[in-house]
């Protein structure tokens, strides 16, 4: 920003244009009919994002005055109507109608989510129309650039009314020095220290507009078969997270980053949020309790175990396209415990679990002990625990999992939720069922609940024992599962887990050297190195036995601390202002060699 004048007062509908400079690929400038304005950024990344800030916000200028984008409705009478011509049974109309509903919810909240944050990035933007810039107290001399008349008269014309970078621009911005410089010194501003809201800003919008993957990388090498009953045969009985096994049984993500997994369809609690927010506290159950259900669906044709965390490990994930935030950390080696919290629009979620395993020889059994907990920003607070699951046929038939139990929702305030995860038998036609009922504190139901944990989830209002094809003319659709990748592999992961393990750009220097995607295993296992895998899983191993010796020493988890009352592990904050200084001080390189390690570890308070 030019230091030639006391005051900026710049109105945006005014601004004819805005260039960068060619010799200097942090600066650029704002031009209007009567003030340039010198910018200068602190990189040529952040030179980019505002320029195209400023792009974006013309467009949205000439939107000012037009209602809310969101504002609409969708119709499903003509199709109805159609379909009912065509011999469609009304049961399959009303399903077709609730998933186009469903569908268009879920646009309209990511249409609503843009506009939010185009409208804020406009106001702050807008910050240029009236910024004031001390330049006597930062001791920048007086004065005001003031354009020819002919100057004036030349951009009323059009003649900078687009963005440009062309080849004359350098001779251009030479005169313009010149001129504005024969009788002052010309400074630049820096945009973080004029414009430290709207800096911030820019920067979450990119963070937005990341691309995340769609496949996995092809792997680099063919994969070797192993001798399954030999490995078998040893390990009846035992504690599974307790055995050696080579990474052909492991999924490319840790136990971490499953966790933030269950969280694909966060939207629910948006959802149930503004349900809540409305007054409709019965909607907002309905949702918490398709949220819960839907953790599972991930879990169908995944037939590979997740990495089991050294301690210390974490992970992080921040995904502000679904407005989530999420960090996990393993804070106990025995018993195996992993810790999270995540917060989304208007909720926190946090909780601890330790999952027991048992391996039969032809199955695998999962119980999960520990309790989850969502808490909405005015107070309501449900919490529940997982069910259990169990790997069939490991040996011979086609391998498949199923999730038993119930699951018990208590709410804080009027409503809880009873689901019943039906156990999967030989004859059974309908399997991976799920049924359910909301009580009020009086015990008195007031809504059915059914569906499938890998599908979809309905409910009716009122009391439906048995949902049968009649009841489904009644019945709306809260939850239905995403489509699956078109990149399908063999761990079968989800569109959606499939980004996890991702290194998107710029992130890695971002990370703690104790991040899953840091494991040098898991990132072989994930790129197709399967000997270096395998060699690294040995390796990593052999450290993690050295972990109850490093708890019995006295070390603590960094994020997490054990709550005296309820017992659960809480995040303590700080991790989030660590990162975005950078500062890793105190995280061991639990990656490394073992001596580094040890010592790192044991110094910790």
């Amino acid at each position: 920003m030019v230091g030639l004048y006391d005051s900026v007062d710049i109105n945006l509908d005014l601004v004819l244009s805005f260039r960068e400079s060619q010799s200097d690929d942090r600066r650029f400038y704002i031009y209007t009919a009567t003030k340039t304005l010198h910018l200068r950024a602190s990189c040529k990344s952040e030179r980019i994002a505002w320029i195209e800030a400023l792009a974006s916000t013309k467009k949205l200028l000439s939107l000012r005055r037009l209602n809310d984008p969101t504002d609409v409705s969708l119709s499903t009478e003509r199709l109805k109507k159609r379909l009912l011509e065509e011999g469609v049974s009304e049961v399959l109309v009303k399903d077709c109608e609730q998933i186009m509903l469903l569908e268009f919810s879920e646009i309209q909240g990511q249409l609503k989510i843009l506009c939010e944050e185009r409208s804020n990035l406009l106001e702050n933007v807008r910050q240029l129309e009236a910024a004031n810039i001390e330049v006597e107290a930062s001791g920048v001399p007086k004065g005001e650039y003031q354009p020819t008349q002919e100057e004036i008269t030349d951009l009323g014309r059009g003649k900078y009314s687009e963005w440009s970078t062309t080849e004359s621009s350098d001779d251009f911005e030479k005169q313009e020095l010149e001129d504005g410089s024969q009788d002052d010194e010309i400074y630049f501003f820096d945009t973080q220290d004029c414009f430290p809201k709207l800096t911030t800003q820019l920067e979450q919008m990119t963070e937005c507009e990341i691309e995340r993957r769609k496949k996995l990388p092809d792997p680099a090498e063919k994969e070797k078969g192993v001798n399954l009953w030999s490995l078998i045969k040893d390990n009846i009985g035992k504690d599974l997270t307790r055995v050696c096994l080579p990474v052909y049984f492991n999924e490319p993500i840790s136990s971490l980053q499953k966790c933030f997994e269950e969280l694909e369809y966060s939207y629910l609690l948006d959802q149930a949020y503004h349900h809540g927010k409305e007054g409709n506290s019965l909607q907002r159950i309905l949702n918490v309790a398709a949220f819960a259900v839907s953790g599972y669906a991930s879990s169908e044709g995944r037939h590979c175990k997740p990495f089991n965390p050294l301690l210390g490990e974490t992970y992080e994930a921040d995904y502000p396209e679904k407005g989530v935030r999420f960090f996990s950390e393993k804070v106990s080696h025995h018993p195996t415990l992993i810790a999270c919290h995540s917060e989304g629009k208007g909720w926190k979620f946090w909780g601890d679990s330790n999952i027991r395993t048992k391996f039969w020889g032809r199955s695998i059994q999962l119980d999960p002990i520990g309790v989850l907990t969502l808490e909405f920003d005015d107070g309501e607070i449900f919490q529940w625990s997982k069910v259990t699951t169990n790997i069939y046929n490991l040996i011979f038939g086609k391998v498949y999992c199923d999730h038993h139990g119930l699951m018990h929702i208590r709410g804080n305030r009027q409503y809880s939720c009873q689901l019943k995860f039906k156990e999967q038998s030989f004859l059974e036609r309908n399997p991976r069922q799920v049924h359910g009922f909301v009580e009020d504190v009086s015990r008195k139901k007031h809504a059915t609940l059914f569906g499938t944990w890998d599908d979809t989830m309905y409910y009716i209002n009122g009391v439906v024992a048995n949902v049968k094809p009649k009841d489904m003319s009644g019945a709306n659709l809260l939850w239905k599962r995403s489509m699956p990748p078109v990149n399908l592999t063999r761990y079968n992961l989800t569109s959606f887990a499939i980004t996890l393990n991702e290194l998107t750009p710029g992130l890695q220097e971002k990370l703690p050297p104790t991040d899953s995607r840091l494991r040098p295993d898991q990132r072989h296992l994930e790129n197709g190195e399967y000997d270096m895998a395998n060699a690294e899983k040995l390796r990593l191993e052999t450290r993690q036995r050295m972990s109850r010796k490093l708890q019995e020493n006295g070390w603590q988890p960094q994020w997490f601390r054990k709550d005296s009352e309820s017992g659960t592990y809480r995040y303590v904050g700080g991790y989030w202002e660590k990162r975005e200084g950078c500062n890793w001080d105190g995280c061991p390189n639990i990656f490394g060699e073992v001596s580094q390690d040890i010592n790192n570890s044991t110094s910790r308070p």
